[in-house]
């Protein structure tokens, strides 16, 4: 599915966010704290708006893009900055790096994708090195507030129109808008967090609560 609709990725998401996911995930980069020099994983690269981000912010870094469709990593490849990029195709519940590897992990749109939650948050912890930040930018569910009755309209409907009219594929983007309604509640994935082993984990929502930045710190120094 995802392979289906690399080459309008981009587009698509400017458009259903009225281009605030560009605002959110340079909010993810400044919750990681990533030192100079320090080496970055960005889990779930998809066309590697984070990892890009990051070296256009400071070229010392070590950037890695992995994610497990490699037609959207080839999108990544051929963007400006993106020979700079160390691109790995792997399994987020499966990584293949060494404890303690990254002085940062960041994802944006992977946790509602996998089917393991808290075995993907257990990987990103084990290959991030003490005291470093793991951040996740993902959907979650609306709320059941006066604003539901919208949000779910334009989640079932004006999502799937848009992504429709810009990329022509229908089944990708029904499918958005039903993995975020079925997604853990910001709440909960503090929860799982906390149950992993982070620390000092916390959030912020966006976009009527239908967006929401994650948080949290490894034990150690």
């Amino acid at each position: 599915m995802f392979a289906s609709i690399a080459t309008h990725y981009n587009r698509v998401n400017r458009w259903i966010t009225w281009g605030q996911d560009v605002r959110w995930r340079r909010e993810a980069l400044d919750r990681a704290c990533l030192p100079g020099g320090g080496k970055l994983l960005d889990l779930g690269t998809g066309t590697g708006d984070l990892v890009l981000e990051a070296l256009q912010r400071d070229h010392s870094i070590c950037g890695i893009g992995a994610d497990f469709t490699p037609e959207m990593m080839h999108q990544g490849r051929i963007r400006p900055g993106g020979a700079s990029v160390s691109w790995v195709n792997t399994d987020a519940l499966e990584l293949p790096f060494k404890q303690g590897t990254f002085d940062a992990v960041v994802s944006g749109y992977l946790l509602r994708n996998v089917i393991d939650v808290e075995r993907a948050l257990a990987e990103q912890y084990r290959v991030v090195k003490p005291g470093g930040w793991v951040v996740c930018l993902d959907t979650t569910p609306p709320p059941r507030d006066l604003w539901h009755f919208p949000v779910r309209l334009y989640l079932r409907h004006i999502i799937p129109f848009l992504g429709r009219l810009i990329s022509g594929d229908v089944t990708a983007y029904k499918y958005l808008p039903a993995s975020t309604e079925s997604f853990l509640q910001a709440d909960e994935l503090v929860n799982r967090m906390l149950r992993v082993g982070f620390k000092d984990v916390g959030y912020r929502s966006f976009m009527g609560c239908t967006m929401a930045l994650h948080w949290g710190a490894k034990s150690g120094n």
